[in-house]
């Protein structure tokens, strides 16, 4: 019975090295993309992200939110009154707990949701036109995958590692200081 072959580390470092730099060319392009097809519909790509995750999610707390985004709450607060300003957003008591606040989006975040998610839905559509629909498959499977682990290791505290403070980035466990335009 043989045993699989373990990759040297120099293909590792290699692979890694070349996933590195593709996922920064793909999320440049989404990230323009994004900016530029959800503006449009008066909101910021952050504002989108709240409003989608209420709509996925349902009725959550700030805190929740937050966590979701990987904002911090003042961030987040900004984004959801923002949205509540806009009319796409609702809090209320929750009913878990009356002390707290609950979001929710309205029918009209719900429209939005759907329409900007339609209209992403179609240029996606494009992408894939001309893929045959297994590697179609194994794209969408990939990609999910390594949403998914870095999620997870994010969310861990194993992707977020000690930054050197001479580059000005926050050590790891730091509370993130990026501001959003609401």
């Amino acid at each position: 019975m043989s045993r699989p072959r373990l990759r040297p580390a120099n293909d590792l470092q290699r692979d890694a090295a070349a996933l590195q730099a593709a996922v920064a060319d793909l999320v440049r392009v989404y990230q323009y993309r994004d900016r530029d097809r959800i503006c449009c519909h008066d909101v910021s790509v952050t504002q989108c992200n709240a409003l989608e995750t209420l709509a996925e999610h349902g009725r959550m707390r700030l805190g929740e939110l937050s966590q979701r985004l990987f904002l911090d709450k003042s961030t987040t607060s900004r984004v959801v009154r923002t949205l509540i300003r806009k009319g796409y957003v609702r809090q209320q008591p929750d009913p878990d707990d009356g002390r707290a606040i609950a979001l929710t989006p309205t029918a009209a975040g719900r429209a939005l949701c759907a329409r900007i998610t339609s209209e992403l839905v179609e240029q996606q559509k494009a992408l894939l036109a001309d893929l045959d629909p297994g590697i179609r498959a194994g794209v969408i499977d990939v990609i999910q995958r390594l949403a998914r682990a870095a999620d997870a290791r994010f969310r861990s505290g194993v992707s977020t590692g000690a930054c050197s403070m001479e580059s000005g980035a926050p050590a790891a466990g730091a509370t993130s200081t990026r501001r959003e335009t609401p």
